[in-house]
């Protein structure tokens, strides 16, 4: 996923969509996606209720879409309202289940522009939105394109009353998922939620929707091995080893993208100066909530787990956050995670154990290749010491996943 798409939190996407809602209409339209379960219907919603009488929200998946119709008596509703002195907006909804979106809403866009109609529009979609065929080139110049991402443990706090250390563990034990959170005491509820309202119609209807997928069943065995490998650096052949069913690797590499592009999993890069070595290197498997792994593992992790999952939880968040998530490796050196972004650009160990100065071999060897990326170890309180000993920033994986780099010094 590009960098310069706006990846935001519920409240940050919130107010920069109320902010854009207050520039003259006819503006360039909103276009909101995002994993399933994060909010955002909910966020329509909230902002329709706030624009009042001049909100008009329709869905996509409703009853109503299927009568004969239905795209005409919007736009025809709209028109109406914005003659009438009112500047109308309309909501949306699920709008890549309409068919030929793309070229339909392009048409209306066009046609509000030349006549100077006062609508805003804002449409969402589940993960299908970003890459539906045609919407780029349909769109182009038309559009600008809103990510609700993953929650963070600072929105889970904040929403749920919770402290930011029991927020962050939530995150790592049972991913951030708002709509799971009442049911995180029975784990078999929780679990069944997971799967049929989130993994379910993520790898059935919106991956269909991404493109034609020839072997369903072999993307599933794809994002199994990926969620059961996370935060591990794991080649194509690797993969292909463990499928029940045989795929060539350009298949299993563009499910892989397919996955990313649902935001299920991001295969992240060998950093290199050079694109093509990026590509040419095995990716490191992040799952970009850790609901899915809890899901697929079936269990609480284990303690020699539990590393691995604050690691994934840590890289998740980056990539959730926007940053540019790689890592590095030239036997025998690694570092775990090499960000580039808004908040600058950073080489990162997690150690959630304990461990010694030598650990930190390859984070300083790079760094040192390296010198405009700034080391950090994420660490637990001892560990915390042991980095400040070598000279090296360090900040509490707690603290990480609830604010980044915010807070080092």
């Amino acid at each position: 996923m590009a960098l310069d798409d706006f990846r935001l939190s519920f409240e940050e996407c919130r107010r920069l969509l109320l902010e854009r809602l207050r520039e003259p209409a006819p503006g360039r339209i909103v276009l909101l996606s995002g994993p399933r379960q994060v909010g955002k219907t909910t966020l329509l919603l909230n902002v329709a209720d706030e624009m009042g009488k001049s909100a008009l929200y329709a869905a996509a998946d409703s009853p109503e879409a299927a009568l004969p119709g239905f795209w005409d008596r919007i736009w025809i509703r709209a028109e109406e309202m914005a003659r009438s002195g009112k500047k109308a907006v309309v909501f949306l909804d699920e709008v890549h289940l309409v068919s030929d979106w793309a070229a339909k809403l392009k048409g209306v866009w066009d046609r509000l522009r030349r006549m100077k109609i006062p609508v805003h529009v804002v449409a969402t979609g589940s993960s299908a939105l970003r890459m539906a065929a045609g919407s780029r080139e349909s769109l182009a110049g038309r559009f600008e394109r809103l990510v609700l991402t993953h929650w963070s443990a600072t929105s889970l706090a904040t929403v749920f009353k919770l402290g930011g250390e029991e927020a962050a563990e939530l995150v790592v034990r049972q991913g951030s998922y708002p709509g799971a959170f009442g049911l995180r005491a029975d784990r078999g509820r929780w679990a069944a939620y997971v799967r049929d309202a989130i993994l379910e119609p993520a790898n059935g209807r919106d991956m269909m929707a991404l493109a034609p997928i020839r072997r369903p069943a072999l993307l599933r065995q794809v994002f199994g091995v990926a969620a059961s490998s996370p935060a591990q650096i794991v080649s194509l052949q690797k993969i292909q080893g463990q499928l029940q069913d045989p795929g060539a690797l350009e298949t299993i590499a563009h499910y892989l993208a397919l996955l990313e592009e649902a935001y299920l999993v991001a295969p992240c890069p060998k950093f290199s100066e050079k694109v093509s070595r990026r590509r040419a290197s095995p990716p490191k498997l992040v799952t970009l909530n850790n609901a899915l792994i809890a899901v697929v593992h079936g269990d609480e992790p284990t303690a020699s787990e539990w590393g691995v999952w604050v690691e994934n939880a840590c890289l998740a968040y980056a990539w959730n956050a926007g940053q540019r998530v790689s890592y590095w490796r030239e036997e025998p050196l690694e570092v775990d995670a090499i960000l580039e972004g808004s908040w600058g650009a950073w080489a990162i160990e997690v150690k959630t154990g304990r461990f010694e100065s030598s650990a930190m071999t390859g984070l300083l060897e790079f760094t040192r290749r390296h010198p405009r990326f700034r080391p950090l170890v994420i660490a637990s309180g001892a560990g915390q010491k042991v980095a400040a000993r070598a000279g090296i920033a360090s900040v509490r994986w707690e603290e990480f996943l609830l604010s980044g780099v915010a807070k080092v010094a």
